[in-house]
C-alpha cells in the first residue's frame, strides 16, 4: 500500500460519501439539530458542549449560504478525510513511510468514522485536532521547536474546545513521559504547549466560571457518578463494542500489542502508542463498569491506536490488515447507503432500522400547521427531542419557539436560553408527549400517533394553553 494509493482510498471514500450524503433521507438527530442551533446562537460554551462543533457549522453554512441538512453534516466526511490525511503523515514521522498508506486507509474506513461522517458529532472534530497535536508531538521528541511547541498546545486546545474527551488521553501521555525517556519532550517546549493550550481553552473555562459550570455539571452528571455500582455486564459491553467502533482486526491489533508489550516483545516506539491509546479504553471500560457509558466514549483512544495496530499488522500479519479494509470498507460502502433507503430498511416488527432518525421533522411540521390554524404566535415544549428539530424545521416559519420554563435548574440547553418568557399571557401552543391537566381546562387542537420513525406508536399531543398553566405540569 504506497501513499498515493492511500491517498487515492481517502479521496475515493470522501467522495461516496459526500455523493450519498446528497441522496441522504434521513431527519437531525437531536443532537445535530442542536448543534445547528447552537451555531445560530455563537457563544464559548454551551449546555453540554464546547463550542467547536458550532463554530465548524456556523462556518460552513455561511460559506453555503444555506442552513440545509447537507450543509449540516457536510463538515464530517470532509474533516474525517483531512485526518486521515494527517495521520498518514503522522505516521510516517513517527514510524516510517512504509505504513502510511494503509495508516490513511485503515482510518477513514473505521466504522466509527464512517458512521460520524454521516451522521456529525463532535467527535469529528476532537480527532482531527488530536491528530494534529500528536504530529507535533511526535516532532518535539525528535528536536526542540518553538514553532511545534505553540502547534501543538493550539491544536490541544482546540480539541478541548471540541469536546473535553481530549483529556482521556492525558493520564497515559503522562506516564509514558515519565517512564518513557523517548517520550520527553524539552521543558521549554512541554511548558510553552501548555500555556498556549491553556490559553486557548481560556475562553470555555471562563463561560463555565459565568454559568454555574454549566458544561462541567452536565458532563458529571450523564456520567452517572452520583450512583456508583459494579456493573460487569455494562463494562463487558463497553469492551466489545470497541470491535465494533474500529473493527474487529483493528481492536485484536491493539489488543496483540498489549500482550506483546507485557512479554517484553515491543520497541520504546510501540510501547509508546500503547501508553496514548489503550490507557483510554481501560479507563472508559471502567466508567462502564461502575456507572455508565457509550460505545463512542473511548475515541480518543482511536489515533494512536490505528498507527499502533497498522504497524503490528504490517509486520506481523500483512493479510490482516487486507482482510481488515475488506470488512471496514464494506461497512464505510453501506453505512451511507442505510441512511439513502432508511425509509426502506425496516425490521419484521414493521420498525425502521435507522429509527433514531425519522419522523422527526414530520412532528415539527405538524406542530407548525396547527400554529397556523390556531392562530398560535407561540409553540412550546417540554421535550428537548422536540424543541431541537422545531427550531430547524421551522426555521423560516413566522412562529417563535420556547422551551417550558423549568422548575428547578434546567435539564437542557433550551431551558436554560429560550424558556417562555414570564411575561407572556397569550395562549401558546403547547406540544407535548404527555396529557396535560390544569386548573383551567387547556383545549386539545390534536393528538396523534405517529406511524414511522422514532415517535412510531407514541402519542404527540398539542394544547392550546396559558402559561400559567405551564408552571404546574
Amino acid at each position: 500500500m504506497t501513499a498515493r494509493l492511500g491517498l487515492f482510498i481517502i479521496l475515493g471514500v470522501t467522495l461516496w460519501r459526500i455523493v450519498t450524503l446528497h441522496f441522504d433521507t434521513t431527519d437531525l438527530f437531536v443532537d445535530e439539530a442542536q448543534y445547528w442551533f447552537w451555531s445560530q446562537n455563537l457563544d464559548f460554551g454551551y449546555y453540554s458542549k464546547p463550542p467547536m462543533i458550532a463554530w465548524v457549522i456556523r462556518a460552513v453554512t455561511e460559506l453555503a449560504g444555506s442552513t440545509a441538512i447537507y450543509w449540516i453534516r457536510v463538515s464530517g466526511p470532509l474533516i474525517h478525510m483531512a485526518t486521515a490525511i494527517m495521520l498518514m503523515r503522522t505516521a510516517r514521522r513517527f514510524v516510517g513511510p512504509k505504513i502510511e498508506g494503509w495508516t490513511g486507509a485503515t482510518f477513514i474506513t473505521l466504522p466509527g468514522v464512517a458512521l460520524s461522517s454521516v451522521f456529525f458529532s463532535t467527535d469529528v472534530v476532537l480527532l482531527f485536532f488530536l491528530t494534529v497535536a500528536f504530529w507535533a508531538y511526535f516532532g518535539l521528541i525528535e528536536k526542540r521547536s518553538a514553532g511545534l511547541a505553540i502547534l501543538l498546545g493550539f491544536a490541544f486546545g482546540c480539541a478541548f474546545l471540541s469536546k473535553y474527551a481530549i483529556l482521556f488521553v492525558v493520564p497515559g501521555g503522562l506516564i509514558a513521559l515519565i517512564l518513557l525517556p523517548s517520550a520527553r519532550i524539552a521543558w521549554r517546549d512541554f511548558f510553552v504547549s501548555v500555556i498556549v493550550a491553556l490559553a486557548v481553552a481560556a475562553p470555555n473555562l471562563w463561560w463555565n466560571l459565568t454559568h454555574d459550570r454549566t458544561t462541567v455539571r452536565h458532563t458529571t452528571n450523564i456520567a452517572h457518578w452520583s450512583k456508583l455500582r459494579i456493573d460487569v455486564a455494562g463494562g463487558l459491553e463497553f469492551f466489545l463494542a470497541q470491535f465494533g467502533v474500529v473493527g474487529p482486526i483493528v481492536f485484536f491489533a491493539m489488543l496483540w500489542a498489549v500482550a506483546r508489550a507485557l512479554k517484553g516483545k515491543s520497541d520504546r516506539r510501540e510501547t509508546m502508542l500503547i501508553w496514548l491509546s489503550i490507557p483510554v479504553v481501560l479507563m472508559i471500560t471502567l466508567q462502564a463498569l461502575v456507572a455508565k457509558a457509550y460505545a463512542n466514549w473511548g475515541v480518543t483512544a482511536y489515533i494512536a491506536g490505528t498507527i499502533l495496530a497498522v504497524w503490528l499488522l504490517d509486520r506481523l500479519w500483512p493479510k490482516g490488515l487486507r482482510v481488515s479494509l475488506v470488512i471496514n470498507g464494506t461497512a464505510s460502502l453501506l453505512f451511507p447507503l442505510a441512511a439513502v433507503f432508511a425509509h426502506q430498511l425496516v425490521l419484521p416488527n414493521g420498525s425502521e432500522v435507522m429509527k433514531r432518525y425519522l419522523g422527526r421533522s414530520a412532528i415539527s411540521r405538524e406542530a407548525g400547521e396547527l400554529a397556523r390554524q390556531t392562530a398560535s404566535s407561540i409553540i412550546v415544549s417540554d421535550s428537548r427531542d422536540l424543541l431541537a428539530d422545531m427550531f430547524h424545521t421551522l426555521r423560516n416559519d413566522p412562529v417563535r419557539i420556547y422551551a417550558k420554563p423549568p422548575v428547578g435548574a434546567p435539564d437542557n440547553y433550551y431551558e436554560q436560553t429560550f424558556a417562555l418568557p414570564g411575561d407572556v399571557a397569550e395562549r401558546v401552543l403547547f406540544v407535548t408527549t404527555h396529557s396535560v391537566d390544569c386548573a383551567q381546562p387547556p383545549e386539545l387542537v390534536r393528538s396523534w400517533q405517529p406511524t414511522e420513525g422514532y415517535y412510531r406508536g407514541k402519542t404527540i399531543f398539542a394544547y392550546r394553553i396559558l402559561p400559567t398553566c405551564l408552571a404546574g405540569n
